[in-house]
């Protein structure tokens, strides 16, 4: 987590900077005697969280705050207690009173590690593509990854079978293994794609959807049972 501090204190900077370096998901990017020098490094890095006076000469934490179109995490470090109020309504993450003691920094940066974590994995989800659009009978058919029972190959024609629906595309099994994630569907034969969180029954080297019992082939079982043995109790 790229960090700044910003203080007019040189001992509040060197004592942020001891903290900091104690925890390893911590990069102090670098220090600041006042808000306005650090303008131009958030323009150049991906500053995560600020440590941020309040009282500071030119502009004080506050209004720097304000400055900003769309801030990262805020830590207030300051010495006056009064502006706590303030500061809350600006959405500032944490007001850590000085002197500060390390396990009161912990707790507040751990905070923010956590929120971190959490933006990162709501950012992942919100990338990943959740369907694929296929052509079919002069029309283009949005098919959602969740519903795909399984994908059977004939030569440059594949055939997907949702629930109670067969879509027959022209497409090699090649090109369409490329468009699915492969945390969920695996090859299991040179004719077919399965969607791991469809199965139903593996029965010896077959899986079963239903009526429909799907052929392991030797060369795709080894790969198919080390993904399974990654849900088996």
């Amino acid at each position: 987590m790229n960090c700044l501090a910003i203080d007019d204190e040189p001992l509040a900077l060197n004592i942020i900077k001891d903290f900091c370096s104690k925890l390893d998901y911590i990069h102090l990017v670098d220090c600041f005697t006042n808000a306005i020098d650090a303008l131009g490094i958030l323009d150049k890095e991906s500053i995560e969280l600020i440590f941020l006076d309040i009282q500071m000469p030119n502009i004080n934490g506050l209004e720097f705050i304000k400055t900003m179109a769309n801030p990262p995490m805020i830590i207030f470090t300051t010495a006056f207690s009064e502006h706590a109020l303030e500061a809350y309504d600006l959405n500032v993450l944490d007001y850590l009173v000085k002197p500060i003691p390390f396990d009161r920094f912990l707790k507040s940066v751990n905070k923010a590690h956590s929120l971190q974590l959490l933006q990162r994995s709501h950012r992942e989800k919100s990338s990943v593509q959740e369907f694929m659009m296929v052509k079919a009978n002069h029309a283009t058919i949005k098919v959602s990854f969740n519903d795909i029972m399984y994908i059977e190959g004939l030569k440059d024609y594949v055939k997907i079978f949702i629930l109670n629906q067969m879509i027959l595309t022209k497409s090699t099994m090649k090109n369409i293994e490329k468009k699915l994630p492969k945390q969920h569907f695996i090859r299991i034969h040179k004719s077919y794609i399965i969607n791991l969180s469809n199965i139903e029954i593996i029965e010896h080297n077959h899986i079963i959807y239903g009526g429909e019992r799907l052929p392991i082939g030797n060369s795709y079982r080894r790969a198919f049972n080390e993904m399974i043995e990654q849900y088996q109790l």
